[in-house]
């Protein structure tokens, strides 16, 4: 496991044992995270997506009082996962990592509360399971244009981009600032002090 160049972001690079029967990998193992990270998962759902080739999700993140940390990982397929940080002040802010995730290498990602994730399919169909800290709440789960021009994420090419309708009309970076949805990097989910009042 090792920290990436956005704090508050791992990638986990399991062993894979392998033989004449398959394979077999720890997805998951709380003492690893523990000490690499110095954080603990408590997990409160797991979500299970299947994308076809050409799909983009996100980039989703939550403004839910506590947060939402998700350890996402690829058990079908292949996948272009992106973290990009969105906390103000962070010294990373408006920054992206992205990273292969696949049923080959059984690489996962974990990411804290306050960065975004998406992610886009590389395989004729994906499938991404996510452990998440929190359980979904419906209204809390807000969105950044992927296709952010200031972000500049570098998707791979596709004859057909899917996106949902969400996600293709949801804010710029920008625009989520000045509705004042994004998250603080010092003491994330307090609100941005230029929106008080709001």
């Amino acid at each position: 496991m090792r920290q990436l160049g956005l704090p508050g972001a791992w990638l986990i690079e399991p062993e894979v044992l392998r033989d004449v029967r398959g394979s077999f990998c720890e997805v998951f193992r709380e003492s690893a995270l523990r000490e690499s990270s110095g954080r603990t998962l408590q997990i409160a759902q797991v979500g299970c997506s299947v994308s076809r080739r050409g799909v983009v999700r996100g980039i989703h993140y939550t403004d839910i009082q506590s947060g939402q940390d998700k350890y996402v990982t690829c058990v079908h397929g292949a996948v272009l996962d992106v973290a990009v940080d969105l906390r103000i002040g962070s010294p990373t802010y408006g920054r992206w990592e992205a990273y292969q995730l696949d049923h080959v290498t059984r690489r996962a990602i974990y990411i804290t509360a306050g960065l975004g994730h998406a992610f886009a399919v590389l395989s004729d169909e994906a499938t991404l399971v996510y452990l998440c800290s929190s359980e979904y709440v419906l209204g809390r789960e807000r969105c950044i244009n992927p296709f952010d021009a200031e972000l500049a994420i570098t998707w791979p090419p596709c004859e057909e981009r899917i996106v949902s309708e969400r996600d293709a009309s949801a804010p710029t970076l920008v625009e989520a600032r000045q509705l004042c949805q994004l998250p603080v990097y010092r003491d994330f989910p307090a609100k941005d002090p230029s929106c008080d009042g709001l």
